[in-house]
């Protein structure tokens, strides 16, 4: 039984890999470039992964640089972080489905939950023959060591070399970026990329650069629910 137990968890994560694979290059490159910033402040690969490792949450690392930095300010760097990272609410819900009945694993698939495993795990089913806790598990896992392990890489490298760090920190724009435009090149995702760009916009001319990513996404949220209803209807 236990032997049975270890194939299965081997199976699931050689169907995971694969998928995975986009986000170990990305994370790679993305991570070092956050340690290099965080060796530049003075802080070694090791905050650089004991960052990672428990707070992974990459877009609010890169903001969080500066705020190890300035004064000392709980109260901004919350509402920072949640302004941030509000989008992970909307994960979440779009995911109850996915992980209802995961038992133990659950823990650690909301804690990981992340842009990029979001958009795997959103879009791929595990085959039939893979248990689909562990398949979900292992992708949440991967990313998770990919993101710990290219930030520890980074900081190496800046306590190494000498890097110009200017513009480093646009990594993370630039990788959404490419994501976005790889969706719209994909006729089938096309109509969703575009209503979320018109509802940020949107959200943009409102609210402004400073209090926009809340509205943006609860207006996406929205507009979402309501296409996908008419769709239904039709």
């Amino acid at each position: 039984m236990e032997q049975k137990k270890q194939n299965g968890k081997l199976v699931a994560l050689r169907a995971a890999f694969p998928h995975t694979i986009p986000i170990l290059t990305s994370f790679l490159v993305l991570g070092m470039a956050y340690g290099v910033l965080m060796s530049s402040k003075g802080y070694g690969p090791l905050w650089s992964g004991f960052v990672s490792a428990f707070a992974f949450c990459g877009s609010m690392q890169y903001a969080a640089i500066t705020l190890l930095t300035a004064a000392f300010d709980p109260l901004g760097a919350f509402l920072l972080s949640f302004m941030v990272n509000a989008r992970h609410l909307f994960y979440g819900i779009s995911l109850l489905k996915k992980y209802r009945g995961l038992g133990m694993l659950r823990p650690f698939l909301i804690y990981t939950m992340c842009d990029e495993t979001f958009s795997v795990v959103a879009t791929v089913d595990p085959p039939e023959e893979v248990d689909r806790g562990w398949f979900y598990f292992f992708i949440s896992l991967l990313d998770w060591v990919y993101w710990v392990t290219g930030t520890v890489l980074g900081g190496v490298a800046g306590s190494l070399i000498m890097f110009n760090t200017a513009g480093m920190d646009f990594a993370l724009t630039a990788m959404f970026v490419v994501l976005f435009l790889e969706q719209m090149l994909q006729p089938a995702r096309r109509r969703a990329g575009i209503m979320g760009l018109a509802c940020t916009v949107a959200a943009l001319a409102v609210f402004g650069a400073e209090r926009m990513v809340i509205p943006a996404m609860m207006l996406i949220l929205v507009v979402l629910l309501l296409g996908g209803r008419k769709h239904e209807t039709e």
